[in-house]
């Protein structure tokens, strides 16, 4: 499976997503080299209007639940009305470095 590739296809086919922001940060991570494994994901849409931040992130794992199921460890989930976009400055926080593994 080609996870970034299922990742954008499938939010897109589904929310119609403003901005979409899919990042492989598994190189950041005590993994092997091609792991796939661990995902930034900033999704911006209309769709999430009048949702809570844990209905967003329940949508978006229910979409995504068969790359879950397999190659995803982890799934970083910044997920945005277009208002809530805007005022932020169209920015998310950088993620930091890992703290597992023998990288310690």
């Amino acid at each position: 499976m080609q996870v970034k590739s299922f990742i954008e296809s499938t939010l897109n086919a589904h929310l119609s997503p403003v901005t979409l922001n899919v990042l492989d940060e598994s190189h950041m991570h005590n993994v092997p080299s091609g792991a796939q494994s661990h995902w930034k994901v900033t999704i911006v849409s209309e769709s999430f209007t009048g949702l809570k931040l844990i209905q967003r992130h329940r949508k978006v794992n229910e979409l995504l639940s068969e790359a879950l199921a397999g190659p995803v460890h982890a799934l970083s989930l910044h997920t945005y009305t277009p208002n809530e976009w805007e005022k932020r400055g169209k920015s998310v926080v950088p993620s930091p470095n890992c703290m597992g593994g023998d990288k310690n």
